[in-house]
C-alpha cells in the first residue's frame, strides 16, 4: 500500500510511517488552504482535510493523509490542538483529534500578533527546529509527550476507523 502524507514535516512523516508499518510513506509537500496559524478547531480540521485530499490527488497512493497543529480558545484559555483526516481513493474519509493542553499566557499573546507557534516555541524554549522535534508539546510535558507522539495517536484513530469501514 501506498500512502501519501500531505508534508514533508519529519514528526508527521514518522508518525505515519509508525502506524502503516507495511506500506510506503510518501511525504509531499502541500497546501493546507488555511492560515498559517490555525486558531480554531473548525479551521485546524479543514487544514487536515484539504492536506488529505491534495496528498490523495498528487500521486498514485492508496491514502493520504493530512496531520494539521493549531490552537483553539477554551474559556478563554488557549490550547495546542491537533487534528488528522486519511482520504481514500473513493473520497471516503476519515477524521480524528488528538489531546489538548493548556498554553501559557505569554504564548497566546505571541500567536495573536500574528506569529506561528513553531516560531514561538523556538524563542520560547531557545531551541531550533521544534516544529520539527518535539514541538510545543515536548517543551510543555518535559519531552515526556513529542509532536510525533501526538501524530501517532491520531494516525491510530484513523487507521482503526479506516480498517474498521473496510472489514
Amino acid at each position: 500500500m501506498d500512502i501519501i502524507i500531505g508534508s514533508q514535516n519529519p514528526a508527521k512523516v514518522q508518525a505515519v510511517k509508525t502506524v502503516f508499518q507495511d506500506a510506503k510513506v510518501i511525504g509531499m509537500n502541500v497546501s493546507s488552504d488555511v492560515s498559517s496559524q490555525p486558531f480554531s478547531e473548525e479551521e485546524t480540521l479543514l487544514g487536515a482535510k484539504n492536506r488529505a485530499k491534495h496528498a490523495i490527488s498528487s500521486g498514485d497512493a492508496s491514502i493520504g493523509i493530512g496531520l494539521e497543529g493549531g490552537v483553539a480558545t477554551y474559556n478563554s484559555q488557549l490550547f495546542l490542538i491537533n487534528w488528522g483526516a486519511l482520504v481514500d481513493q473513493t473520497g471516503e474519509m476519515y477524521v480524528a483529534s488528538g489531546a489538548r493542553i493548556p498554553l501559557p499566557e505569554e504564548i497566546g499573546v505571541e500567536l495573536k500578533k500574528g506569529y506561528e507557534l513553531g516560531d514561538v516555541m523556538e524563542q520560547y524554549a531557545h531551541k531550533q527546529d521544534v516544529r520539527k522535534k518535539e514541538g510545543a508539546i515536548g517543551i510543555f510535558t518535559n519531552d515526556l509527550i513529542s509532536r510525533a507522539d501526538m501524530f501517532t495517536h491520531i494516525m491510530y484513530l484513523l487507521k482503526g476507523q479506516y480498517e474498521f469501514s473496510n472489514k
